[in-house]
């Protein structure tokens, strides 16, 4: 039986759906192309867009579940060369590099364009029209020429959408750019001189939802040809493809959510095209194109604006690595005199408050206030004291263990509209939540006047049965809005060098007064906690944790020739999860062990300890072959428990060698160096990264950020590190940036320090 795999649900979004609209398998496809889906191992038909039967003068049912060469044994296209083809792009991967393949079908040009998805091969066929090949070309070579200038951002953002709208001839091109909160604004603009002017026009968030970002990121261009035009849906074989939707994530002929055709038509656009500006592989904006009446432009020409698009994205990474760099080197030398400032002083309200570089100095604020023995110290303009009284109060009720920011303050506690023209916007580090004590920054309030492009509150409409639906806005007239109680943005390298900072003042805060902070009670309870815990872990746990692993091994030994392949697979997955399960007990009673474990203190080769660590992990490595390259700077002696040291730089080079193996040249690079007091090592890598925002609970048990829930690991590496790092009197801070680097800092007092 012939099944269309096309998404029905679509002709209504209600309010509560709109953001999860599974619009990456609408089931259809665009009309001004066909599509096929064959098996990646056998080149056998199992997807097919119902317009096909057009091109090629036969039913769908001819040729579903047949090999490729059945669909076009009828027409003048050779069969022999395109199944050449699909035989060197999967042999090498590089359906990219190969795309687009012109053929000729019937009498008339199409483009093949090929990619692969999971075990599928995709074809899709556009028309192959005639371009303007070497004005594209010069056009690239111009944009190119601008990148490697000293050309501001604002002229080439501007000459960009001037280029792209020069090949592909759209009536209208913009520079779409995200804010924060995914709202958009249009930074530049080149149009036709009879259409109204959409420069300075902001847009909701609403307009393009969190999965059409996610597919942005993923599919780099994108077309709607017509928007009047009727989708082909896509047939498959009921048994041979499970009637399931085909993935269009990559597809180029992937057809149009409902609620986005009925927007372009309320905004008079019949044709558009997007291609999207990307800032260390996140969405910073778009190259957003309409055109009054259908237009279809072909493949060539999208890629020339395409890579016109990459080259703004690259100059935004390096104008903004520039500025960025600037400021976190600026900041972290300030840190550092705090830090000087504190130990000299042993005193935290005068290290941080009585010199002239204070607190204030870290970040861009206006003001700061530390919150500290039931007194306010200030810096700079900040509220008065009852307004920090309730600040502080409220911050103790907020759900975070290290740092807390925001840029719209008045939002999430109400109160602070009364002063939000000084604080609509903090970041604050808990130095004590028990004792009600942090140190707070202040960002004013910025009062800006907005004007959306229509109003951004989208109209809803009841159905018979009462189910509320929503519908794009139908006018786009200029509507204007005053934006208040928000401030400037946090930077990442404000946060980062916050925690810094913090760790900072918690060393000194924890040498000075922690004996008469009355934590005895709660330390001797913990640890009968911690010993009652390990003795169920070692006794309760390993023993049947031992027992379904012993009987698991013994029936795979005794019935494995007997057992089917599916049954084989259940028993390795028992095996394998014991496994992690008694690593993670281990795991587990190293760390309850550590706080009553005594230390030996000795000067340390920290040489030989490396080379260890580094020859234990590239053995497990190599198996995997990887392309592993682990570094090493100056390496200068640690003074410390040999096998705690150990522990410590085992967990933080594995982590960054496992989280790189996403990198096509992953590195790791280990580097040391002494201050007057303390020896620092950094492990630096070049992989997935993470979001300050996110890592205020990076040390807590069992807790992992959520970019890392694909790899392997318990969440007590780290929290192991914290700890010993801890019994050491020393201190550890990190710095990331997704998708670019992560740096783990580790400190040891040197020898005359350690008590």
């Amino acid at each position: 039986m012939i099944v269309s795999t096309a998404n029905r649900s679509n002709s209504g979004i209600n309010l509560t759906n709109c953001e999860s609209e599974p619009i990456h398998i609408p089931g259809y496809i665009q009309a001004h192309g066909f599509l096929v889906a064959i098996t990646a191992d056998d080149f056998v038909i199992r997807y097919v867009s119902e317009n096909t039967g057009e091109v090629v003068n036969r039913s769908v049912a001819d040729w579903l579940g047949k090999p490729l060469e059945a669909l076009f044994s009828e027409t003048d296209l050779p069969a022999a060369d395109l199944v050449a083809i699909l035989n060197v792009g999967k042999r090498e991967n590089a359906w990219s590099r190969m795309n687009p393949h012109r053929f000729r079908l019937n009498g008339n040009e199409w483009n093949l364009v090929v990619h692969q998805h999971d075990t599928l091969i995709i074809l899709e066929w556009e028309p192959a029209i005639s371009t303007q090949g070497n004005l594209d070309q010069q056009l690239v070579a111009e944009a190119l020429t601008e990148v490697q200038s000293n050309r501001t951002l604002s002229e080439l953002i501007q000459n960009t959408a001037r280029r792209v709208k020069q090949i592909i001839g759209y009536d209208r091109v913009m520079v779409y750019r995200f804010s924060s909160d995914w709202h958009g604004e249009v930074v530049a603009e080149e149009k036709e001189p009879h259409l109204e002017p959409y420069l300075g026009l902001h847009y909701p968030a609403s307009d393009i939802p969190r999965q059409a970002r996610e597919l942005y990121k993923t599919n780099l261009v994108r077309i709607i040809a017509d928007v009047g035009s009727t989708p082909s849906p896509i047939f498959s074989i009921d048994g041979q493809s499970n009637g399931q939707p085909l993935d269009l994530t990559h597809s180029v002929l992937r057809a149009v959510s409902p609620i986005h055709i009925e927007y372009l038509k309320n905004m008079g656009v019949q044709a558009s095209m997007s291609i999207s500006l990307l800032y260390r592989g996140e969405l910073w904006g778009l190259i957003s194109c309409h055109h009054s009446t259908p237009k279809f432009v072909d493949f060539p020409a999208r890629q020339a604006a395409k890579l016109v698009s990459q080259l703004l994205s690259s100059a935004l990474e390096f104008r903004k690595n520039e500025e960025d760099q600037s400021f976190l080197f600026q900041i972290q030398q300030n840190e550092q005199t705090l830090n000087s400032q504190i130990l000299k002083d042993w005193d935290v309200v005068a290290g941080l408050t009585q010199h002239p570089i204070t607190a204030l100095n870290i970040t861009k604020a206006t003001g700061a206030v530390l919150v500290f023995d039931n007194t306010f110290y200030s810096m700079g303009r900040i509220p008065d004291e009852s307004a920090i009284a309730g600040l502080a109060n409220w911050l103790g009720t907020e759900s975070f263990e290290t740092v807390f920011e925001t840029d719209r303050l008045p939002e999430l506690y109400p109160p602070a509209e009364s002063f939000r023209d000084i604080a609509s916007g903090i970041l604050a580090i808990a130095l004590s939540k028990e004792l009600n004590e942090y140190l707070i920054w202040f960002k004013p309030e910025q009062i800006r006047e907005v004007t959306w492009a229509g109003n951004p509150d989208k109209p809803v409409t009841v159905s018979e049965n009462g189910q509320p639906f929503l519908h794009p806005r139908k006018s786009f007239e200029a509507w204007s809005q005053t934006v208040r109680n928000t401030s400037e943005p946090w930077k990442d390298a404000e946060i980062s060098v916050a925690i810094k900072l913090r760790e900072d003042v918690l060393q000194v805060v924890a040498r000075k007064a922690n004996e008469v902070r009355q934590l005895n009670e709660r330390l001797r309870v913990a640890y009968e906690e911690l010993d009652a815990f390990s003795y169920t872990v070692s006794h309760d746990l390993r023993t049947p944790l031992s027992s379904i692993r012993c009987y698991s091994e013994i029936i795979m030994e005794e019935q494995g020739a007997s057992m089917d392949d599916d049954t084989r697979v259940m028993f390795q997955k028992i095996l394998d999860s014991t496994e992690r399960m008694r690593s993670l007990i281990r795991h587990i009673l190293y760390y309850s062990r550590m706080g009553r474990t005594e230390l030996n203190f000795q000067p340390l080769d920290m040489r030989k300890i490396l080379d260890v660590i580094r020859d234990e992990i590239m053995v497990t490595e190599n198996k995997k072959n990887r392309n592993l390259r682990i570094e090493y700077g100056a390496m200068p002696s640690v003074f410390g428990d040999p096998t705690m040291v150990n522990q410590v730089f085992t967990n933080l080079i594995s982590n960054a060698a496992k989280y790189t193996k996403l990198a096509s040249e992953a590195v790791v690079r280990v580097d040391g160096r002494e201050t007057g007091d303390e020896v620092i090592y950094t492990v630096t890598d070049n992989g997935i990264g993470f979001d300050m925002k996110h890592a205020t609970k990076m040390f807590d048990l069992f807790k992992r950020l959520e970019n890392a829930a694909s790899f392997e690991g318990t969440g007590v590496g780290l929290a192991i590190v914290k700890r010993i790092i801890n019994r050491h009197k020393g201190k550890i801070w990190f710095h990331s940036e997704p998708h670019r680097e992560t740096a783990f800092s580790v400190s040891f007092p040197k020898e005359n320090q350690t008590p």
